[in-house]
């Protein structure tokens, strides 16, 4: 903004005053039939006539001593030195593509095309007065008719070749719609059409160049690198293209961002290349051009920083003056963005035949190839400077000849800027043929009208220019999209340095738009790595999370600058450099090293673990002793102490003790619907069974009892065998009923409890309904409680037909393990609710079992003389 801001008031101070001189000496009056130049600026160029000339500007020397500004008859001009020859070669490149462009019959026929070539010498401001120049032309007095017929001065230009100067040279030239054909001009500022309309370039925008810079560095993974740009719009319009991609990209962050100073700043540089040194990064960007980059490379060699791997943009990847014994040791291996290189047949033979003109060295309009003799052969053209022969200097002949001598105008291997030049004078030539092939009446202009080579108007070969699309004869297509850009390639290229000490730039790939993006093709294996591995730089600011864990970002540093976290219990992160851990799914949980789910562990009581095998154990015995009672009850089944103790409900006893231990099983093994079902459902109607039994018992005691007294009998016959049978069957109905209840209105069912542990899965069964497994137990209960309450009541009846005491014990033994299961039950999470209540399962029927045949048993088995009629009669007598 400040360069165009003070172009604005040079062009206003230099028109006061320029229009005030003209009114002050002008003979003539102002509005008359002929305009005349009242004066030129004296500028070094190179012309030829045509029927349509093109403009030209090119960089021919490197340095300008600029006066101040004067508008005397004789103003002061600027003097030029340090001849460039490169961009000379650009100079003879577009002489050339116009003198092949008339010698092709298919292409512009019967026109001759012509051209008028400046030098800018580097400076914006001879740079300005060249385009001014070129749109004014060079012809001092022209008559004009009523119809204003006839061509302009210039149809197109050719450059600039700096962003800077085509910005302001196209912001002027853009008003009047004159079209300007950059061949070197990147800035991603240009293809503003808004402000450029007439603005095309057949060089890459610096947008996609820094896609580009970011594509390689996202290949070989550099994620923190260093930036250094040029004072100037190149540079930071280049560093607010990167920071933007770069961070949309999520490729990487910038460790720094320095800017590199204009001209001799040793205390700047020093500081800059401190801050490089002191960095992490190991990459180094810079968008600079040569000279820039000169001073830094000063500093760099004086401060010996080497490791770092640099990055060229276009502006100083091919730099000569850079490539020396005493800068490879730290620019070796240095990786740059190239313009495309292209081959120009014939070239070579067009500037042999250069030749200057001894007669006219003195003037301006026609001397650059005359001052490029001078630097080539190191001579004078007559008059020479005063004592410059004297001091052995020679004097120019103009018969030298090139082939004799090294320079860089014959080498035509590497032609890049100049291969953007030839392209620009094509485009502008095929845009005009384009527009002189247009038939009246079909045309795209008001009226349908056609552009005619009598009456040219550069904003017509604007709308042409827009829409060219032809192939050079190197292969490439060349076109412009809607922002003047041209299709976007560009060479990828390797510093070499060779074991001889001489160096070479080589191409390594290259990066170009596609439907997919932009597309890098690289060869690495032909890339040289300054760095004693030999294989590309590590270059990143913390290196990437590992499966396992996640990026932690540091507070008030760049997104790159991490740690790293474990991911915590029941997260996985199984990718590099993840941002986030992800939860496991339900049945799964992370592995020891957070990287995969596994699945999660499953708790249930099984057969196959200790406390499984011993529950089972234990269940499959007490079933055995049931078997083993019933066969020694079978077997004894005629003695007087079976007989007497009511053989028919013991029987029904160790056969509801048997299913009681059985049904212990079914709490045992990986729970499933007909286990969750059934086991509560066997258990419960086992047991009322069961105390049923006990309870019938208990009551046939006390019955039998009040029989022996006197009048008692009439109790005996609410006892028989079919009542005690009824009665049994009835009380294990209703429990019957209470299961059936309970399963069909809330069944119990498997469940994966993930509650008690989070890396376990626990299968257990839920009751379904509270308040029917309640009453199941309360309903056992309730008869439990009435079998002790009969039992202790008959406690001291006489021994001759009491039972009521191992009655009365077994359920004491009954009551007390189901009193303290409840608790238990309810404290005990997972499998271990199961073992609880197997475990009260045996414990209670173990200690019916125990309780009630074990000492009938001993008797049968140990005390067979007591197992009489005699004996329990005497007994019970006795007591």
């Amino acid at each position: 903004m400040s360069v165009l801001l003070d172009i604005n008031l040079f062009l206003l101070v230099y028109f006061i005053l320029f229009y005030s001189y003209v009114f002050s000496v002008m003979p003539t009056p102002l509005f008359s039939t002929s305009c005349q130049l009242l004066g030129q600026f004296h500028l070094n160029g190179m012309h030829k006539a045509g029927d349509v000339v093109l403009g030209g500007l090119f960089q021919v020397h490197f340095f300008s001593v600029f006066p101040d500004l004067s508008f005397t008859s004789e103003p002061q001009q600027p003097t030029c030195h340090s001849f460039d020859v490169l961009g000379f070669r650009r100079a003879q490149t577009m002489a050339f593509a116009i003198d092949e462009i008339n010698r092709n019959s298919n292409l512009l026929p019967n026109v001759t095309l012509g051209y008028s070539l400046y030098d800018n010498c580097a400076k914006i401001g001879i740079g300005f007065r060249a385009a001014l120049s070129v749109a004014s032309g060079r012809e001092e007095q022209f008559m004009l008719d009523k119809t204003c017929a006839g061509n302009p001065p210039v149809l197109g230009i050719v450059g600039d070749s700096s962003s800077t100067r085509s910005i302001a040279i196209s912001s002027v030239l853009g008003l009047y719609r004159v079209p300007m054909v950059s061949y070197f001009a990147t800035c991603s500022c240009l293809s503003d059409r808004q402000k450029f309309p007439s603005f095309f370039r057949t060089i890459p925008s610096d947008a996609f160049q820094v896609r580009a810079m970011i594509q390689i560095l996202r290949r070989f993974g550099w994620t923190w690198a260093g930036l250094l740009i040029s004072d100037d719009d190149y540079g930071l319009h280049a560093a607010r293209s990167f920071q933007s991609d770069l961070a949309q990209s999520g490729g990487g962050c910038l460790a720094y961002l320095e800017v590199l100073p204009w001209g001799d700043n040793p205390a700047e540089v020093k500081r800059i290349v401190e801050v490089m040194k002191k960095s992490t990064a190991r990459v180094v960007i810079v968008f600079a051009h040569e000279s820039f980059m000169i001073n830094l490379m000063k500093e760099v060699v004086r401060q010996n920083v080497t490791g770092l791997q640099w990055m060229a943009s276009e502006a100083w990847t091919a730099a000569t003056v850079l490539q020396t014994p005493q800068l490879m040791p730290y620019l070796g291996g240095t990786l740059g963005i190239a313009i495309r290189r292209g081959h120009i047949p014939g070239f070579r033979d067009f500037v042999l035949q250069i030749h200057p003109d001894p007669q006219h060295n003195t003037s301006y309009e026609n001397n650059l190839v005359n001052q490029f003799w001078e630097y080539t052969f190191q001579c004078k053209f007559a008059p020479p400077q005063a004592g410059w022969v004297e001091a052995g200097g020679s004097l120019c002949t103009g018969q030298e000849d090139l082939e004799n001598v090294d320079t860089e105008l014959l080498d035509i291997s590497d032609l890049r800027p100049e291969y953007n030049v030839y392209k620009a004078v094509y485009a502008l030539a095929y845009a005009l043929d384009d527009m002189l092939q247009c038939e009246p009446g079909r045309g795209p202009f008001s009226g349908r009208s056609c552009g005619s080579l009598q009456r040219l108007e550069p904003w017509q070969l604007v709308y042409y220019l827009e829409k060219i699309n032809f192939t050079t004869s190197f292969g490439d297509q060349v076109s412009f999209d809607e922002n003047g850009d041209a299709l976007p390639i560009y060479d990828v290229m390797n510093w070499l340095w060779l074991p001889d000490g001489r160096t070479k730039v080589q191409n390594v790939g290259e990066v170009k738009e596609s439907a997919k993006g932009e597309e890098l093709t690289l060869n690495e294996d032909k890339i040289f790595w300054n760095f004693e591995s030999k294989q590309p730089p590590r270059s990143v600011c913390s290196e990437s999370c590992p499966p396992g864990t996640r990026i932690a970002r540091k507070k008030g540093e760049p997104e790159c600058c991490f740690d790293c976290i474990p991911c915590s219990e029941g997260k996985i992160s199984n990718t590099t450099g993840s941002i986030k851990c992800n939860s496991c799914p339900e049945d799964f949980w992370s592995s020891p090293q957070r990287d995969h789910c596994v699945p999660k562990k499953t708790e249930f009581l099984s057969y196959n673990e200790p406390l499984g095998i011993c529950l089972t154990t234990a269940s499959l015995l007490g079933t055995f002793i049931c078997v083993v009672v019933l066969g020694i009850f079978i077997c004894h089944r005629n003695t007087p102490i079976v007989r007497a103790n009511n053989s028919e409900l013991s029987f029904q006893l160790l056969l509801s003790l048997k299913l009681c231990f059985l049904c212990s099983l079914l709490f045992i093994g990986r729970p499933r619907l007909w286990t969750c079902q059934l086991r509560h459902a066997a258990f419960g109607i086992s047991f009322v069974l069961c105390i049923s039994c006990i309870l019938v018992k208990t009551m046939v005691v006390l019955a039998v009892f009040k029989a022996s007294k006197p009048g008692g009998g009439a109790h005996l016959k609410w006892f028989g065998p079919l009542q005690q049978r009824g009665t049994v069957l009835v009380l294990t109905s209703i429990q019957a009923t209470i299961c059936t209840a309970w399963l069909v209105s809330s069944s119990p069912a498997p469940h994966k409890n993930t509650q008690y542990h989070n890396d376990k899965i626990v299968y257990e069964c839920v009751v379904g309904s509270t308040v029917g497994f309640g009453v199941l137990l309360g309903y056992i209960g309730f008869l439990a409680i009435l079998s002790f309450l009969l039992a202790f009541l008959a406690r001291n009846l006489p021994d001759t037909f009491n039972e009521a005491k191992l009655i009365t014990f077994s359920m004491l033994i009954f009551c007390a393990v189901w009193v303290a299961f409840v608790p238990a039950y309810v404290s005990s999470p997972g499998k271990y609710a199961d073992v609880v209540e197997v475990f009260a399962i045996l414990a209670s029927s173990f200690g019916l079992l125990v309780s009630l045949f074990g000492p009938k048993c001993y008797i049968i088995l140990m005390r067979p003389e007591r197992n009489t009629k005699k004996a329990i009669m005497g007994r019970g007598i006795e007591s």
